[in-house]
């Protein structure tokens, strides 16, 4: 339907919205966004963590309604076992399963990253280790091949979604299961499931999850939930609140089809008191993990592990490497403001010269009056100094004059006189001294 009113909005960053008065196309764009993902197929990396014998294969089998993970055979199984450790130790083991499900045309590639061996040993400290380095290598890899100078062909592996089976105690998370969740819950969409849901009580179950979700808001982790935004419908908003109601989700798996009491075939186990259906959101939480997963938040578990969760990552990393980002550049560049702000500079810079100079001229200024302090003090000392001299004279010749009895009176023989005399006096003497020494 084409528009024919105008209408206009500036934005808090500055940018005009206008409302185009006829239609244009690009409304179409996300048509053409479906008919390249039909072409181009979609990518999902599924973990699995918990213990063995909680039903992992099985129910990413009924997920899939397809064999991901081939048929068991339990005696080989047993025999094989997971790698033991020096000691008997069993060790964490990390196993990959890829498989193409085409449904309506749709493709997606599959796989499903399982961890046999975690929390099957007596001491299971840091048995959580191996899984978290690899979801690590995994986003070493992808940020190797980003830094490729070709990057047309980029494998993204990253794994999306995380589902930790937890063991159907009925009373809180144990330990193993609090340290795993604490330390991968800022690497991956941590999705918590509550594993063989059949074997409690529907009150049991609530009551289980009251305590799994205490533990997991009082130790901060943080788990995946649905969100809302603006652009959902009613309908949607009402979906995600209940589909967000039932985490952790207490499931039920089988690869199985049985027959109710009205011969109906079902997907779910017998029992002698009666069938437990997977797909029935009355005996378990099944179908709510299947549409949050697969059928209306695929999309945002791949954008929230490459958007947030991998970006966070990689910054961290780029950053140990010593890496350091100008963020000045990503700002939005306007002229007058720029102006502005290099004047503000400018001046800030030119007061600080000031400032500068004037403190070096007062104390040059002051350098100066102190070396004319000085001066002016040796000057002083040395005039001192003189004076004293002169004064040591003037009496060291008094004193000769009272010793020769000279008076200051005014019949007083001259002083010439009495030099003239003192002269004879010597040259008399050495005459004698002559004559002595001849004879």
């Amino acid at each position: 339907m084409r528009g024919n009113t105008s209408m206009q909005t500036t934005g808090a960053s500055g940018a005009t919205k206008k409302k185009m008065n006829g239609y244009v196309g690009f409304s179409n764009y996300p048509n053409q966004e479906h008919r390249r993902s039909i072409k181009r197929g979609f990518n999902f990396t599924l973990m699995v963590a918990g213990e063995s014998g909680l039903g992992k294969s099985t129910l990413i089998n009924t997920l899939f309604e397809s064999k991901v993970y081939p048929a068991k055979d339990e005696n080989s199984h047993a025999a094989v076992g997971t790698p033991s450790a020096p000691g008997g130790t069993k060790t964490v083991e990390i196993t990959s399963v890829s498989a193409e499900i085409v449904e309506n045309n749709v493709k997606l590639r599959l796989s499903v990253v399982d961890t046999p061996g975690f929390g099957d040993s007596i001491n299971n400290e840091q048995a959580w280790q191996p899984i978290l380095e690899n979801i690590e290598s995994r986003f070493d890899a992808y940020l190797a091949q980003e830094n490729r100078v070709n990057r047309s062909k980029i494998v993204d592996n990253r794994v999306n979604a995380l589902l930790y089976f937890i063991k159907p105690t009925g009373h809180a998370l144990r330990a193993i299961d609090i340290e795993f969740m604490k330390n991968l819950h800022n690497k991956v969409n941590l999705i918590p499931v509550i594993a063989r849901a059949d074997t409690l009580t529907a009150r049991e179950v609530e009551q289980f999850k009251a305590r799994v979700l205490a533990d997991i808001n009082f130790h901060g982790i943080q788990i995946f939930r649905p969100v809302s935004d603006q652009f959902d419908d009613p309908d949607t908003i009402a979906d995600n609140k209940a589909i967000a109601g039932k985490i952790p989700f207490a499931v039920v798996g089988s690869e199985r089809f049985v027959e109710r009491a009205d011969g109906t075939r079902v997907r779910g186990r017998q029992y002698p008191w009666g069938v437990i259906e997977v797909e029935n959101e009355a005996h378990n939480d099944f179908v709510s993990l299947r549409q949050m997963l697969l059928r209306t938040h695929m999309e945002e578990l791949r954008d929230a592990t490459d958007v947030s969760l991998y970006e966070t990552y990689r910054t961290q990393k780029l950053l140990a490497l010593g890496h350091v980002q100008d963020n000045t550049v990503f700002r939005e560049f306007n002229p007058r403001q720029q102006a502005e702000e290099e004047e503000r500079v400018h001046g800030a810079k030119m007061q600080k010269l000031e400032a500068e100079m004037a403190a070096v001229f007062k104390q040059k200024v002051q350098e100066k009056e102190g070396k004319l302090r000085q001066s002016e003090e040796e000057l002083h000392t040395r005039h001192k100094d003189m004076k004293a001299v002169l004064e040591r004279q003037r009496a060291e010749l008094e004193d000769k004059k009272r010793r020769l009895g000279i008076s200051d009176t005014p019949h007083a023989m001259p002083v010439h006189t009495l030099a003239a005399q003192d002269v004879a006096q010597q040259q008399a003497q050495s005459k004698d001294k002559k004559k002595r020494g001849f004879f």
